[in-house]
């Protein structure tokens, strides 16, 4: 008798890469706690959706018309019925065991809202280097909480508190795809949200080679503008732009990125708040400054 763990959905993003997403489907479904999948195919080209329901017929699917970013996530987040979501990208994949060490973190520390996994890349299996800066996190540890407290997670490697994750919207549409999760983090944070990096949860990463790598340094640059405009106080948001823009200023691609972060001025005026004493002295603790 197959028993699922009832705790958990999968969320896996997908974009126009039907071959990694199948793989990371397969490798899912063979997960020891049978988690419920939720697939949101983010305006496939590729009949990334219609193969997916071929191969597996018991397989929810969401699919969008047009590619919406990180903001997809979204959508199949407010379609899981349960208390955590685990986050995958179509490259990533959650080890067998690690679900359900993760739920049961979740189910001991009520006031975490995100646990972040450690991720191995490729079949060698090397630790991504995010990972060792969470693990080296200088923030306090609250009494009890077990691994390493963070302001800031990976979307493609974290299982989320449901409830706590709408409570503060979700990804901003806006940022598309690019560093989305600093906004999400910060504003957990002010709303009383822990964070915390598991060493002892694995998630495995077989970087897609489909990337847009000029698209994305572009994207990262304005989002990191964005995200410095919408939260930081005023004197560290300008220290912060100048450092962001010195290495951007000999990429034209990058240089375009502060372009767009600029037209989003307006908007960034209407949604600007600063982050609490507590939470700006922890992203300066961190050396985001």
């Amino acid at each position: 008798m197959i028993v699922s763990d009832s705790r958990t959905t999968v969320v896996v993003l997908t974009h126009t890469r039907v071959r990694e997403v199948s793989q990371t489907v397969d490798r899912l479904l063979k997960l020891p706690e049978h988690p419920s999948i939720i697939v949101v195919d983010n305006g496939s080209t590729d009949g990334t959706s219609d193969v997916l329901a071929r191969r597996y017929p018991s397989l929810r699917i969401i699919r969008l018309q047009r590619n919406v970013g990180a903001a997809a996530r979204n959508v199949g987040i407010r379609a899981a019925q349960t208390p955590y979501v685990a986050l995958c990208d179509d490259d990533t994949w959650w080890a067998a065991g690690s679900l359900r060490r993760a739920a049961d973190v979740l189910d001991e520390h009520p006031h975490v809202a995100v646990l972040t996994a450690r991720v191995l890349v490729g079949p060698e299996g090397q630790e991504d280097p995010t990972c060792r800066r969470m693990a080296n996190s200088p923030l306090a540890a609250a009494p009890g909480l077990p691994g390493t407290p963070i302001l800031g997670f990976l979307a493609g490697a974290s299982m989320i508190r449901r409830t706590a994750f709408l409570s503060v919207g979700g990804f901003e549409p806006r940022f598309f795809l690019g560093g989305e999760e600093a906004l999400v983090a910060v504003d957990l944070a002010a709303a009383g949200w822990q964070m915390i990096y598991a060493h002892d949860v694995i998630v495995r990463h077989y970087p897609s080679h489909h990337r847009d790598a000029r698209a994305r340094r572009r994207l990262l640059l304005r989002n990191a503008l964005w995200f410095t405009w919408l939260r930081r106080p005023f004197p560290t948001a300008v220290q912060q732009t100048g450092r962001l823009l010195r290495p951007a200023l000999g990429d034209p691609h990058e240089a375009w990125g502060f372009f767009q972060a600029v037209a989003g001025l307006p908007w960034i005026l209407r949604r600007r708040r600063c982050l609490p004493a507590a939470v700006e002295a922890a992203l300066l603790k961190l050396g985001d400054s």
